[in-house]
C-alpha cells in the first residue's frame, strides 16, 4: 500500500480527493484537453483513444527539449483541472495527490503538506509491480524526485505506508489536524 490506498483512507474518512495522475490520464485521454496541443507538438502521439504515453517516452527520449514542451502544455492544464476541482468541491478537508510537489515548488500554496513514504526498497517494489514497469523506468522517475528524507524534512506530517494500521492511525491524526486548524482560523 502507498499512495493510493493513503488517499482511499483518507477518501473513507470524509476527504475529498484529487489525484494528479488521474487528471493526466483525463486530460490525455479522448476529447482531453491536452490532446489537441501534445498532438501539434508530437503528432506521433496521437491515436483514435487520446494521446499514446509510450509514443511520447519515445519522442522525450530522442528530443532534449520534449520534456519541457509536455510539462508547458500540460502543468497549466493540469492545476486548471485541481482549481476546477476545489471550486465544485462540497468537501470541508481536501486531499490533493501532487507527486511532484516540493519539485515544482508548489508547497507553500497549501494549509498542510503531508509525504506518503515507504522504504525505498518498498517503494521501488511497487513502482516495478505496475504493468510494463522497468527498473530503467524507475530509475528516471526517481531521478525527477527529490530524495525521501528531504521530502520528510519540508513536511508538516509524514505518513508511513509499511502497515495499513499505522496509515490508518496516521491519516485519522491528519484528519483531526486539519479540523482544528479549520476551527482556529
Amino acid at each position: 500500500m502507498g499512495k493510493s490506498t493513503t488517499a482511499q483512507l483518507f477518501a473513507k474518512a470524509g476527504a475529498g480527493i484529487w489525484d494528479a495522475d488521474a487528471a493526466v490520464h483525463r486530460l490525455y485521454a479522448k476529447e482531453g484537453a491536452a490532446v489537441g496541443p501534445i498532438s501539434k507538438a508530437c503528432p506521433a502521439s496521437l491515436t483514435d483513444q487520446g494521446i499514446d504515453r509510450e509514443a511520447l517516452k519515445a519522442w522525450i527520449a530522442r528530443d532534449k527539449t520534449a520534456l519541457k514542451t509536455l510539462e508547458s502544455i500540460v502543468h497549466p492544464l493540469v492545476a486548471q483541472d485541481r482549481a476546477d476541482f476545489i471550486a465544485r468541491s462540497d468537501r470541508d478537508i481536501l486531499v490533493l495527490d501532487i507527486p511532484l510537489l516540493f519539485e515544482t515548488g508548489s508547497a507553500a500554496q497549501f494549509d498542510l503538506v503531508v509525504v506518503v513514504s515507504a522504504p525505498l526498497e518498498v517503494q521501488k517494489q511497487r513502482v516495478l509491480d505496475r504493468p510494463g514497469m522497468t527498473e530503467a523506468q524507475f530509475n528516471i522517475l526517481l531521478d525527477k524526485q527529490m530524495p525521501d528524507d528531504e521530502k520528510r524534512q519540508h513536511a508538516d506530517v509524514v505518513i508511513e505506508t509499511s502497515s495499513l494500521e499505522a496509515a490508518e492511525k496516521a491519516v485519522q491524526d491528519v484528519m483531526a489536524i486539519a479540523k482544528q486548524r479549520q476551527k482556529d482560523a
